[in-house]
């Protein structure tokens, strides 16, 4: 049973373009996704203002995996994330320490509206699991969740003021 205390960290969370992969691999890109009418132009990252080839880059910037997150009872969370990441690559700065918080908050918002966003939340899990077996492989020792979590907390900070 996962805990508050146990879930894994920003840094474990895969890269925008692996979202997308994982989306279609889940099978949830297929899925009905209700927009808010009244985001259609406005709802885009940046809004219709950024826009600087009609509505055909427009719809780019919405793909499948950015509707499905904004269909769900994350979309601010998402939107926020989206920002940071976006920042983040302009700036070339680097995004799991830029970004931490607000995937933290989306990530805690998925897994409180689990039901909708199930199908991510499962491929990420699969993910990570697989990314423990590479590194146990590399390692050669059998894969634990508790050394992935050992690791992410190492890299985390110490907190001690040091």
């Amino acid at each position: 049973m996962d805990s508050p205390t146990s879930m894994p960290p920003a840094t474990t969370n895969p890269p925008i373009d692996k979202q997308h992969e994982i989306l279609e691999e889940s099978g949830a890109s297929e899925a009905p996704i209700e927009q808010d009418p009244s985001s259609s132009s406005e709802g885009a990252v940046g809004g219709a203002a950024e826009t600087d080839g009609g509505d055909e880059e427009e719809e780019e910037e919405e793909c499948g995996f950015c509707l499905f997150m904004k269909g769900g009872g994350c979309k601010e969370a998402f939107v926020a994330w989206e920002r940071c990441v976006e920042e983040a690559e302009r700036d070339k700065e680097d995004m799991v320490e830029k970004c931490y918080e607000v995937t933290t908050n989306l990530r805690r918002c998925m897994d409180a509206h689990s039901d909708y966003y199930e199908p991510i939340l499962r491929a990420e899990k699969a993910m990570e699991e697989e990314a423990a077996r590479e590194l146990a492989d590399q390692e050669g020792s059998p894969p634990s969740s508790a050394d992935v979590v050992v690791v992410i907390e190492e890299s985390s900070g110490g907190g001690d003021g040091k």
